[in-house]
């Protein structure tokens, strides 16, 4: 039985038109099987493009070699928080320039799967959602909620008015064939009782609502309520998925993970284009029909987007690396799977299938059409090699792997034998290492005196700051006159970070970590007699993103004693931000608002460094190497280009990450304006501009 999608519009057919290499969609409906566009069933292999993540320049080669690789989709999410920041103000200029993205894509020749959210997680800082949200009295975030509702509601319907008015759903000829309608939410439903199964039905009935003539799809939603299809996340998709809630529905992986993402702290998670290729091969061969890869491309996290402790550069493991290069074995090896799968794609999609035994941890996968057609996956589950014989024939599997044979004969692919490699390098191509070149502006470090925002009690920090800025000091005024000038400060915060200042001299620093994020600072003080200004900088390394109640959590200073009083409920001093932040000395005009000193040896905390630099001739990505540094920002041109952290080192004694990405759309070719931010005490002499270029192939 073909479902059809009854939210379509009246006419039922649109031929599909190829111009060039121009996709245009057309009608778009399922069955048990799989998708079904203009009347064909389809075997799609998709990939994660975040357009955010990357910059408009870089689009059509990310996409181009996507295309080489064998996909058939681009699948994004749409960036609630970038596209609104400010509440009824819309932002689709550069890099959240959807429409081009999506545009892009099309005029390449391939599909889009749009995944609306709003909420979306993707180590987004706070799940995507915008800030604004969490001062709307009575909200609760992600439930069956009249204020998130009301929202939620507003904002797909604006980005789903924005795709139609450019004409990229498949029932308008564009390249749109799925949207999505919130995200992983089976991880959290039962966090809301009642209200989370009345939630997820409004949700499912306002984005029908939407009328967007594709099917709509809610991933790791056991129970996505009729006609929105359930998928899979995760990485064995193949063994783990329940399978689609209703036989009118076909099986789709929207989250294939070619890596995870990487925390400061952590080293990368490491996985093989041998497994990712044996899971994608099992899940076709169990009858699924739709494949994403999560990440083809993760790009980087700039300004400030990425969540908790997420480092700047995201999924660099996946088959396109941070700098869209291509990373092998995974993406020919991936390419070839994907080429001999589509090689008998008629056979499993509209072939019988049966599977038995070969052996006892051998199996056979055979779609049959015909007496002629015919497709098998023969799959090994050892740890070491076997063969077996299948009709009549001796076939050696290798361990932990899939044979794929189109005419149920020859081995067309094995998803064990990897057949390419390469490596990547950097190269050096200019040293930041002359005093002479740097500039030095020293940030204030305010008193309670300074500060014109108070309260009794210490305030949370993400209300406060309203994602404006990381930072936000806490301030307060210590008499003492006892004779012994030595106190004992105990200050538990939840974090991320927290500097101590007495009289304006750092006196502490500490931070937690992505799997602890509270902590304790216990430290000796050395008070004057008399009045201490006493000053705490607490900062945040990217928000929240998952979980329920997401509007409750909390950030910052929570509770301060010294010498065993408590100072928690009394007169504090805020100031929100740094004020080179404020007075944006990032950028080349907000620079002249400060008066800048010549480099010194010795460096201090909360420092800003300037210089400037020419872009490296040649095409190669351009990276920042900042293993010098300690924890702040960098900004190229008043682009912010992410969060740094050199000075958190993975258990094995090495930065989670020290090269940052400079698209080379963001240079000029002399004079590019070079600030750092640096909050500890990194030595900008060591920083280097490098290239990455492929060494091997």
């Amino acid at each position: 039985m073909v479902m059809k999608v009854w939210w379509c519009f009246s006419f039922a057919f649109i031929s599909t038109v190829f111009i060039g290499t121009t996709v245009y969609g057309g009608n778009v409906t399922y069955d048990g099987r799989s998708l079904i566009i203009d009347g064909q069933h389809k075997i799609l292999f998709s990939g994660s493009i975040h357009y955010p993540r990357s910059t408009p320049q870089m689009w059509p080669n990310l996409i181009a070699k996507a295309k080489e690789g064998g996909l058939d989709v681009i699948q994004t999410y749409v960036f609630w928080n970038l596209h609104e920041p400010q509440q009824g103000q819309y932002d689709f200029r550069g890099m959240r320039n959807i429409v081009r993205f999506i545009k892009e894509i099309q005029a390449q020749g391939l599909y889009v799967t749009l995944r609306i959210g709003p909420y979306i997680e993707s180590e987004c800082t706070y799940g995507g959602l915008p800030l604004w949200l969490h001062d709307i009295p009575g909200i609760v975030f992600r439930s069956d909620n009249e204020q998130f509702k009301f929202h939620m509601q507003k904002f797909s319907a604006k980005i789903v008015n924005l795709m139609k008015s450019a004409n990229l759903f498949a029932s308008q000829g564009g390249p749109i064939i799925l949207s999505q309608i919130e995200n992983e939410y089976g991880n959290v439903e039962g966090a809301f009782h009642e209200k989370g199964l009345s939630y997820i039905r409004w949700a499912a009935q306002m984005a029908v609502g939407l009328q967007t003539g594709v099917p709509w799809v809610m991933c790791k939603q056991d129970n996505a309520p009729d006609p929105v299809i359930n998928t899979c996340n995760g990485m064995q998709c193949g063994k783990t998925f329940k399978g689609p809630n209703s036989p009118n529905k076909p099986s789709l992986w929207t989250e294939n993970w070619t890596s995870f993402y990487q925390v400061f702290g952590e080293v990368p998670y490491i996985r093989s284009a041998e497994d990712i290729a044996y899971n994608v091969a099992l899940f076709i061969a169990k009858r699924g029909s739709y494949v994403n890869y999560y990440m083809y491309h993760g790009g980087t996290n700039f300004d400030r987007i990425a969540s908790a402790f997420v480092i700047t550069a995201y999924y660099d493991e996946a088959p396109l690396d941070e700098y869209g290069l291509v990373r092998e074995p995974k993406w020919g090896h991936l390419k070839e799977l994907h080429a001999a799968i589509k090689s008998c794609s008629n056979s499993i999609l509209h072939g019988t299938q049966t599977s038995f035994s070969l052996g006892t941890q051998q199996n056979a996968y055979v779609f049959k059409r015909s007496s002629i057609e015919c497709a098998a996956f023969l799959e090994n589950t050892e740890d070491q090699s076997v063969t077996i014989q299948f009709q009549n024939i001796p076939y050696q599997l290798p361990p932990n792997s899939i044979s794929i044979l189109p005419d149920c004969k020859n081995v067309a692919f094995n998803t064990a034998k990897v057949s390419i490699q390469n490596a990547r390098a950097m190269k050096s191509q200019l040293e930041f290492n002359s005093a002479e070149t740097w500039k030095v502006y020293k940030e204030a470090i305010p008193s309670f005196g300074d500060t014109s925002l108070r309260a009794n009690t210490l305030l949370d920090q993400i209300s406060t700051t309203k994602d404006t800025s990381d930072y936000l000091w806490y301030t307060f005024r210590l008499y003492d006159n006892s004779p012994n000038a030595q106190s004992i400060l105990s200050a538990y915060s939840h974090g991320h970070v927290l500097h101590a200042f007495v009289n304006g001299n750092l006196v502490g620093s500490i931070h937690g970590s992505h799997k602890n994020l509270s902590f304790v600072m216990e430290n000796k003080l050395n008070l004057i007699n008399g009045m201490n200004n006493i000053s705490f900088l607490s900062a945040t390394v990217g928000l929240p993103n998952s979980g329920a109640y997401l509007e409750r959590r909390v950030a910052g200073l929570r509770s301060l004693k010294v010498q065993g009083r408590d100072f928690t409920n009394q007169a504090w001093g805020y100031q929100i931000g740094l004020l080179g932040e404020k007075l944006q000395i990032y950028t080349a005009s907000g620079s002249s608002k400060v008066q800048w000193e010549s480099f010194q040896s010795s460096t201090k905390p909360l420092t800003w460094y300037k210089t400037t630099f020419d872009a490296p001739v040649g095409n190669d990505p351009v990276v920042l190497n900042l293993g010098s540094m300690g924890k702040g920002y960098t900004w190229i041109n008043g682009q912010g280009i992410g969060r740094y952290w050199v000075s958190f080192h993975t258990p094995q004694g090495t930065p989670s990450q020290k090269w940052y990405h400079i698209p080379r759309s963001l240079l000029k070719s002399t004079g590019n304006l070079l600030v750092l931010l640096e909050e500890e005490t990194g030595n900008p002499l060591g920083i280097t501009l490098d290239t990455v270029y492929i060494t091997s192939q």
